[in-house]
């Protein structure tokens, strides 16, 4: 669904919205985000601004929302914002933030933001093991996938051929990873700097996709951002190692693993959805890959050593 406009809500949902926060003067939709069928920044008559998102109840994004507002009380305080009030009217879930100001987080090579995540990263891993609230299993969810066995009983088209030549051996790390992944902390599971805001601190948003899992799990997922920002992927593994202990404890045959069963769930996602930003994020995982396994070029930019 198209995300809708302030004017084009209906109007027992606007007046739900205006119920909770007063009369809406200005409303500001984002640039980016694709997870709401309304978001946006809300400027009051009060001189209030807050951030509301909605989905229609009978979308398969309900689930995702309800699920945020349930985790939202138990995240630490100064890293994501604050869950002010929920709603249901008219077949619609709404949800209102406060606001956070903030740029979207630039993790390329020595940006000044990279510390405020570093700090960010390490107290969400702090303060979420063990998990608070209650929350699906990251490793529940990915074996129900098997990506990996997927690909193999249906190929798509695949630009670096030896990925296929290794199908045993990624169905066999695939396997091994979903217990390597499994864990009691809270992982939001989807840092891309869309939803890491920066000001004076890096907060995190859109916690819809969070899970239980290993600790070191959003240190992993944060490698493969900072390779497509830019980050060689030795320097990024480096950059992790130092953020979150429990990374730098992960051995070798896992991180190999955990960086294969990316890949396969990256490069399945592409096949379902072959959105605009799906193949980019599939040639990151696959440029890890191939540093990982010391192999091939994965892409026209060399596999490092």
């Amino acid at each position: 669904m198209t995300r809708r406009d302030w004017s084009e809500l209906p109007t027992a949902v606007r007046a739900a919205i205006e119920n909770q926060c007063g009369t809406v003067t200005r409303a500001v939709l984002p640039n980016a985000g694709r997870n709401s069928d309304v978001s946006a920044t809300l400027h009051t008559g009060g001189g209030h601004v807050l951030f509301c998102k909605g989905v229609r109840l009978d979308t398969p994004k309900a689930r995702m929302h309800r699920h945020e507002a349930q985790v939202n009380p138990y995240l630490p305080p100064g890293v994501a914002p604050r869950l002010l009030w929920r709603t249901e009217v008219d077949g619609w879930l709404l949800l209102g933030f406060e606001h956070v100001p903030g740029h979207h987080a630039d993790l390329s090579p020595g940006s000044p933001d990279l510390p405020l995540v570093a700090d960010t990263v390490h107290t969400i891993g702090e303060a979420l093991t063990p998990s608070p609230a209650r929350a699906p299993r990251l490793a529940d969810q990915w074996a129900r996938l098997a990506a990996w066995r997927r690909l193999a009983h249906d190929r798509k088209p695949e630009p670096a051929e030896w990925v296929w030549g290794r199908l045993d051996e990624f169905v066999d790390r695939e396997h091994r990873a979903f217990t390597a992944i499994d864990g009691d902390a809270l992982a939001h599971t989807d840092l891309h700097p869309l939803n890491v805001l920066v000001s004076d601190r890096a907060r995190v948003v859109d916690w819809a996709w969070s899970r239980r899992a290993a600790p070191w799990v959003d240190a992993g997922l944060l490698v493969l951002r900072l390779i497509d920002a830019g980050h060689s992927p030795a320097a990024a593994e480096r950059w992790a190692d130092g953020v979150v202990p429990a990374w730098s404890s992960v051995s070798e045959q896992e991180r190999t693993d955990f960086a294969v069963a990316v890949l396969g769930v990256w490069h399945h996602m592409a096949g379902v959805d072959p959105s605009p930003q799906r193949a980019p994020l599939v040639d990151v995982a696959r440029r890890w890959v191939a540093h990982r396994l010391r192999d091939v070029v994965a892409s026209p930019i060399s596999a490092e050593q």
